[in-house]
């Protein structure tokens, strides 16, 4: 079996999808963030970041930094975000960013320290001054050295950069950013408060090309109000016109009750669930024969382009920041909530600013709540990885890592697979559980499958519906 051609064949089953379309995790982790405990604080985050170097096993380090500032709010977004037009506030968060990044890092061997990889994310990280995004820059690498073939990105905001920033950007050291655009069309710009131009966008993607960054993902959302499948396939139409390296197509998941913004959308401007599978169709057939290769999930990427080779040669992984080609790395996470990774724990920092300046000036790490991974999550963070970056797991592979009979173990779970192999929508032998291209779009629904606590709980209503 080569384990790694024809990714991009996918077959869209609407019957199917309508029958496992019900709510669950995206797996950024495993266990879930929503698994954490306020018992894991501080205290144990500092003890896993001081441990990170024992026995010279020293996992590739990966930078994530928090910037939550946003001008204008949009009301789909469910990011941990501060709506203000005040930019003087950024100047303290910048001081405290500083504050935690020394802290953090001073826990860390002076040979633990290279970066292979970051991301800025937000909010907008764009809404920083220049100024304030060279002394953050400045900081993090007065901490941290640059790897070789390291990959740097950024989301931007293409309303909130001026004309010359990409360059700017790129040298800062920026190769790669990620632009939202969610819809081109009108009506769906003022439904969901974010009035954003076709020029605006190119202009970014073609100032950031001409930098040269290396690699562009647009983001776009499909389920929003007033969207409707003309409309939507003339924003495909643009969308293909610009050319990006990547594509990620979410799906607006509309929980009101959770994030506050939501309560501006009005419910009888959603389509509904049938015209929702329509215009993900459309997308998918559409994105496909303009030459984008389906990696998983809801991501695409040109066959070139680095996601898709990592995906032909197994060397996929799934992280906070979606689908990457960097696997095991340790995160260090920077920022109001944001969520980082060390050795087999995951930490997320306290979510409101009061309380992450509180913390810093008390001397403290802005730990709220993480996790110490079992030998059991282990396992099963190995599962879920394999079936959403590959489609495949090896059970070999997984009987030799864990020592277990992978049939005995999971005895539970693999009956519950029979009913997805029935439906045609997994492969098992006794070598391979494969995901057929009719259970791509549903790889989560079977990943669900070896998820313990949910087993335990069966409570999803916190989760984005699959489709």
């Amino acid at each position: 079996m080569n384990m790694h051609e024809n990714f991009s064949e996918l077959v869209i089953d609407p019957v199917l999808i309508r029958k496992y379309d019900v709510n669950g995790p995206r797996y950024t982790s495993y266990p879930t963030a929503d698994r954490f405990v306020e018992a894991f604080g501080a205290e144990a985050c500092r003890q896993w970041l001081s441990k990170r170097n024992i026995g010279g096993i020293n996992q590739p380090l990966s930078v994530y930094v928090h910037v939550p500032f946003c001008n204008t709010i949009c009301y789909y977004c469910a990011c941990n975000k501060v709506v203000t037009k005040d930019h003087g506030r950024a100047a303290k968060y910048i001081k405290y960013l500083s504050q935690e990044i020394e802290l953090r890092s001073s826990l860390l061997g002076d040979d633990e320290r290279a970066i292979c990889q970051m991301h800025w994310g937000g909010g907008t990280p764009t809404f920083l001054s220049r100024e304030e995004m060279s002394e953050l820059m400045v900081t993090l690498h007065r901490h941290f050295s640059r790897a070789p073939g390291a990959e740097y990105s950024i989301e931007i905001d293409p309303r909130t950069v001026q004309s010359g920033s990409m360059s700017f950007l790129a040298d800062l050291g920026f190769n790669r950013m990620s632009i939202g655009v969610q819809d081109f069309d009108p009506a769906v710009q003022r439904a969901v408060n974010r009035l954003q131009s076709e020029e605006e966008t190119a202009r970014a993607i073609d100032e950031a090309r001409r930098a040269g960054f290396t690699s562009t993902n647009m983001d776009l959302i499909y389920g929003l109000p007033r969207q409707h499948l003309d409309g939507f396939d003339a924003t495909l139409d643009k969308v293909i016109a610009l050319s990006p390296d990547r594509i990620a197509l979410y799906n607006y998941a509309h929980l009101p009750t959770v994030f506050k913004p939501q309560r501006r959308i009005h419910e009888a401007d959603l389509p509904s669930a049938e015209a929702k599978l329509q215009i993900l169709t459309l997308a998918i057939g559409k994105l496909t024969r303009a030459g984008y290769r389906y990696i998983g999930m809801d991501h695409f990427a040109k066959p070139g382009d680095d996601l898709a080779v990592a995906q032909r040669q197994g060397r996929l992984h799934r992280n906070f920041q979606g689908y990457s080609t960097y696997p095991d790395c340790d995160l260090m996470a920077f920022g109001i909530s944001a969520i980082g990774r060390v050795g087999p724990t995951y930490y997320q920092n306290v979510k409101t600013l009061d309380e992450y300046y509180d913390t810093l000036d008390s001397g403290e790490l802005p730990v709220m709540r993480g996790i110490e991974l079992t030998q059991d999550d282990l396992l099963r963070r190995a599962v879920i990885q394999a079936l959403i970056c590959d489609f495949q797991l090896s059970i070999e592979s997984i009987e030799i890592a864990y020592l277990i009979d992978f049939r005995k173990y999971f005895t539970e779970e693999m009956a519950e697979l029979e009913l997805f192999r029935r439906e045609g929508l997994v492969d098992v032998s006794p070598e391979w559980i494969t995901i057929t291209p009719r259970g791509r779009m549903l790889v989560r629904a079977i990943c669900m499958v070896f998820d313990r606590y949910l087993r335990a709980t069966r409570q999803r209503a916190g989760y984005s519906r699959l489709i």
